[in-house]
């Protein structure tokens, strides 16, 4: 059990409404009692967590008064002070309160786009007392359960309106946040806007700022609607839009179950890990995740803990894959290379086309043979089965 201890350098981090969970859901009211924001701060440190991230709401309920905000704070502040947690990213609930219950940002409603932003802002204010560098936004009430309001073009309009302005703000109080969106295809609505990531990509690119807005993938969003999230993440990667990422996981085609990392899919578990390390993404490895409504506290700290130790032996998987001489001779021959054609393909020229034009390809040889996919796929279920260098 002392192998694959998580420390800070390997920057996890988790919600407070994630560990904070009550195990309450739409058919069963709370198997278990709240905990503060500073005992979450101290048990995740204990376990090697490097920082935990909120909702405005998860740190300072919305009833609460002046006095009793500022106390919040600085009972939160000396947790993390003492603990050397640290706080990366924050965001806004604005899919809780009855008033969101049409949307938040594309509401038809005026006054309550208005209500969202002005929410968003003193959010965005409270994240930065904590040093937070990462905002996200998941538009959870962005969507529709009918189009009768024939509201979609205007809600995309409302949206890049919303985000603009809060790209402003973030600039004009000097906070230095990078802004992430969170696809997800559905639930709570029916549909959700921009429900992929690249839905969220082709988005991004008609705003004022999009140097300033990225993507935070979740694993459960897209598996959840039988989508594959490595390739999602991959598409992320390759934009250079990858801001965040939400790590956990999820039976295809259920509701948004937020499993424990790796727990079910693990060779898209797996792949992940693999994008993430060989991309050399240094952002945080965010478990958006929470422990079964079966479990007390005591599960719920397996839940983080669990959650951190698959990472770190997908971590070691990686390696080894990597390393593996069987591996990557197969993989060379999967990758045929011939220097000539790359070079006439990589840039256009009137010489490279007309050069291409007048190449003759072996087709009956390229056809005849086999890809080779059946031998890696099997030597990767080997790696990840353990068996592998034995």
């Amino acid at each position: 059990m002392t192998l694959y201890q998580p420390s800070k350098e390997h920057k996890f981090t988790f919600g407070l409404w994630t560990v904070g969970n009550v195990g309450r859901d739409p058919f069963g009211s709370a198997v278990r009692e709240p905990i503060s924001a500073p005992h979450i701060v101290e048990k995740l440190a204990a376990l090697g967590a490097w920082g935990v991230n909120f909702h405005d709401n998860d740190l300072i309920p919305a009833d609460a008064t002046p006095e009793q905000a500022k106390q919040i704070k600085k009972d939160f502040q000396a947790a993390l002070d003492a603990t050397g947690m640290v706080v990366p990213m924050a965001t806004t609930n604005l899919f809780g309160d009855p008033v969101f219950r049409d949307g938040a940002f594309t509401s038809a409603d005026a006054r309550v786009r208005a209500y969202a932003i002005q929410k968003t802002m003193q959010a965005m204010d409270l994240g930065a007392e904590f040093g937070a560098k990462t905002y996200v936004f998941w538009g959870g009430r962005e969507g529709a359960e009918v189009d009768a309001g024939n509201r979609t073009l205007d809600a995309i309009s409302w949206y890049r309106e919303a985000l603009n302005f809060l790209c402003e703000y973030n600039t004009a109080q000097g906070y230095g946040y990078k802004f992430a969106l969170e696809p997800k295809p559905n639930e709570p609505r029916g549909d959700i806007f921009l429900p992929t990531v690249g839905a969220a990509l082709g988005f991004i690119a008609t705003l004022d700022h999009p140097e300033m807005v990225g993507v935070n993938p979740e694993f459960a969003h897209d598996t959840m609607a039988g989508l594959s999230f490595p390739h999602a993440l991959a598409q992320a990667i390759d934009a250079g839009k990858l801001f965040h990422v939400d790590l956990n996981d999820q039976k295809m085609g259920r509701f948004d179950q937020d499993l424990r990392f790796g727990s079910e899919n693990y060779k898209s578990a797996f792949y992940t890990v693999k994008l993430l390390e060989d991309s050399g993404y240094q952002g945080p490895r965010h478990f958006d995740a929470h422990a079964l409504r079966t479990e007390d506290y005591d599960g719920v700290w397996e839940f983080a803990k669990g959650c951190m130790r698959t990472y770190l032996i997908l971590k070691e998987k990686v390696a080894q894959y990597n390393a593996d001489p069987e591996i990557q001779a197969a993989l060379a021959e999967y990758y045929v290379r011939d220097e000539t054609l790359s070079g006439l393909t990589q840039k256009f020229s009137p010489e490279n086309a007309q050069q291409l034009k007048d190449t003759s390809f072996d087709l009956d040889g390229i056809r005849s043979k086999g890809r080779g996919l059946e031998k890696i796929d099997q030597l990767t279920a080997e790696v990840l089965l353990g068996v592998r260098g034995k």
